[in-house]
């Protein structure tokens, strides 16, 4: 399958790489396991830019963007192969009381904008289109809090990189050359006990997450322990810190008193983040875990590839590759992406920004 549209020319990537907006919807969804729902949907992919442009273009200075990542067993369902090098379901950690856990999802659309009002419309327009395709597993509308804080207080994302930075850290390039252009994501729906949380002193919230709560000014090394959130999440190969790109969102419901952060890290390849949540679930040294965990749990937990544009636009409305229904073969079962894998962690608190903090 060609990667680019024209010979010789790169792929064109998704819309990973953005400017914070002030809304996000997080939708999840399964493809629902027959060759017609498979057929929808990668009619669909090419589609996608087209529904894009029609809503957007409602309000341009709305700035809509939407996001398609696909799932490992998706994948293979879908498109067949080849397949990404690291594309594999989400690995679960358990530790002690502290559980990543893994959920199924097959598909994630990561949409953004200014208004919240753009962000539904699309979502509702592309539940439309996949209608009787796909079920939806989860659907989570972000907004942003004050002064980019998360609901335990703290600003989040302090240290996202950005420009150049920002593309090397999302972007595949030469390491995967079928797949350059393409990222890798890992969703995991957080939620608080603020009760618990906020009945800590400021100082000692400010030790778990390593920065000053009001400044929001990273704590010296010699006070800030080595359990605290940017501590774990720093993570440095061969001299280098490795980064990860994150757009977080604080979600929540007053009557239902539920309280949570939605994190989203983009990067070349999962292994950093896996690392990260190693470190926050686990401990670094093992048992030296982050204690932000202690008032925050992991509901829901997927890896998903987000393909470049290009590649998504020559898909055409080509059927699914007969590979993936063998002679004889009945039609594949669902995905089952909650299947158990290693340990590992996120990054909350300030969950968004160079992997060395938040």
């Amino acid at each position: 399958m060609a990667t680019s549209g024209t010979e010789g020319l790169p792929p064109v990537p998704q819309s990973v790489v953005r400017s914070l907006t002030r809304a996000a919807i997080f939708l999840v969804v399964t493809v629902n396991p027959d060759a017609e729902s498979r057929t929808t949907v990668r009619s669909f992919c090419g589609d996608l830019p087209a529904l894009l442009r029609a809503v957007g273009f409602r309000d341009i200075e709305g700035d809509l963007s939407c996001v398609m990542g696909v799932g490992s067993d998706a994948w293979d369902r879908l498109f067949g192969g080849p397949r990404p090098k690291e594309l594999h379901p989400f690995r679960e950690i358990r530790a002690g009381a502290r559980h990543a856990v893994s959920t199924p999802g097959d598909l994630l659309f990561h949409i953004r904008a200014a208004r919240m009002d753009l962000c539904f419309e699309l979502a509702t327009q592309i539940m439309i289109r996949l209608a009787g395709a796909v079920s939806p597993v989860d659907e989570v509308l972000g907004f942003r809090y004050f002064d980019d804080r998360d609901l335990i207080g703290f600003v989040d994302g302090t240290e996202n990189p950005t420009e150049q930075t920002a593309l090397d850290a999302a972007y595949i390039g030469d390491e995967d050359a079928a797949f350059a252009g393409g990222s890798y994501v890992i969703v995991q729906k957080y939620l608080h006990d603020l009760a618990g949380w906020n009945a800590l002193s400021t100082e000692a919230q400010e030790r778990i997450i390593g920065r000053t709560k009001l400044s929001d000014i990273e704590l010296d090394d010699a006070v800030k322990p080595t359990s605290a959130h940017n501590a774990l999440t720093t993570i440095v190969e061969n001299g280098k810190e490795m980064k990860i790109l994150r757009d977080n969102m604080p979600f929540g419901s007053a009557a239902r008193g539920e309280f949570g952060t939605y994190f989203i890290g983009y990067c070349r390849t999962p292994r950093i983040t896996e690392q990260m949540l190693d470190n926050m679930f686990i401990g670094r040294p093992p048992g030296n875990y982050d204690r932000i965990l202690d008032f925050s749990r992991a509901i829901t937990g997927n890896l998903f590839f987000v393909p470049s544009a290009t590649f998504l636009d020559n898909l055409g409305d080509n059927p699914p590759p007969a590979e993936m229904e063998p002679a004889g073969a009945s039609t594949p079962a669902p995905p089952d992406l909650a299947a158990p894998g290693r340990d590992g962690s996120l990054g909350i608190g300030s969950l968004k920004g160079d992997p060395s903090h938040e």
